[in-house]
């Protein structure tokens, strides 16, 4: 619990809030408390108030987040609507809050006439959400174009960080514990605003032509195993359109799991596993989630 949430508060505290309404997956439970900041400096008087043991976690669009039913037993820091700035700090120099989405981004600097981004438009999340894991899309990546990132500590102190300070991977970074992204600045290739403009679009028809994106899903819900295809194993496992519930295999893309309209969080890591142990048992390679599971399973026999 917080030692003080309302000294230097701002912005909006909810209780309880439902995390269904705050994931792609319209599933999952409550989040014990649910902070909006009204800003960068809100943002660090709410962290400096915070009791340390609180445990947090960071929301951007909810595009790649699972809560389990039980729910969130901390608190939920959203910075979609709240961190939502972009700057041109240089001529090629962007400086983009952690809660812009990634297809603004792309979008505003192929309309500038700059390269580099236009695979942002095929990524459903916000520019924090983007630097968290690396993403990517259509052959690109985020942090090859970061030219520093600005977080927060747990104390609401602001630190300015350069690549070289993170492990970079494959959808995964890993850098200075207990500390989360405000924002990036991103350096960006000079060229043809009009190509990179006709790029996008054709990231996004290729994108709808492949994926569900009428339908209710986190995205991608594993990693590609190396010198492979997660959505070509699925298949060929023969799990396309395999249930749980109300959570489906998608038909149009196996890498993909749908909320067919009444899913719960357990259908869908239930799904998860089963798609899992199933490739595993057919081809001996573990698939590795992309997706965010935290929190509680519902209470019930067995639980306290």
């Amino acid at each position: 619990m917080a030692a003080d949430r309302t000294a230097g508060r701002n912005g909006e505290l909810r209780h309880h809030e439902s995390m269904a309404a705050h994931s792609s997956w319209r599933a999952g439970g409550s989040a014990r408390y649910f902070y909006q900041p009204a800003d960068v400096d809100d943002l660090c008087a709410f962290l400096a108030g915070l009791d340390p043991d609180e445990p947090l976690l960071w929301l951007g669009l909810g595009s790649n987040l699972l809560v389990r039913d039980g729910g969130f037993p901390g608190t939920v820091i959203a910075t979609f609507g709240a961190l939502s700035t972009t700057q041109w700090l240089a001529d090629d120099l962007l400086r983009a809050a952690s809660g812009v989405t990634c297809s603004k981004v792309a979008r505003m600097t192929a309309t500038a006439g700059f390269t580099g981004l236009e695979f942002l438009a095929g990524i459903p999340g916000t520019i924090g959400g983007a630097l968290a894991m690396n993403a990517g899309a259509f052959g690109g990546q985020t942090w090859p174009h970061v030219e520093a990132v600005e977080t927060v500590d747990r104390q609401g102190i602001l630190h300015t960080r350069h690549p070289a300070e993170y492990r970079i991977g494959y959808r995964n970074v890993q850098g200075p514990a207990n500390e989360w992204y405000v924002a990036a600045q991103l350096r960006l290739g000079h060229g043809a605003g009009q190509a990179a403009q006709e790029n996008i679009r054709e990231l996004l028809a290729r994108r709808n032509a492949t994926q569900p994106t009428q339908q209710s899903s986190c995205g991608s819900v594993f990693r590609n195993p190396p010198g492979d295809h997660a959505a070509r194993l699925i298949e060929a496992a023969g799990l396309k359109g395999a249930t749980v519930g109300a959570a489906q295999v998608s038909e149009q893309h196996a890498n993909f799991i749908v909320n067919t309209g009444s899913a719960t969080a357990a259908d869908i890591e239930m799904l998860i596993n089963q798609v899992q142990g199933t490739v595993e048992q057919q081809f001996s390679i573990r698939l590795e989630p992309e997706v965010c599971i935290i929190g509680d399973p519902p209470a019930g026999p067995g639980h306290e």
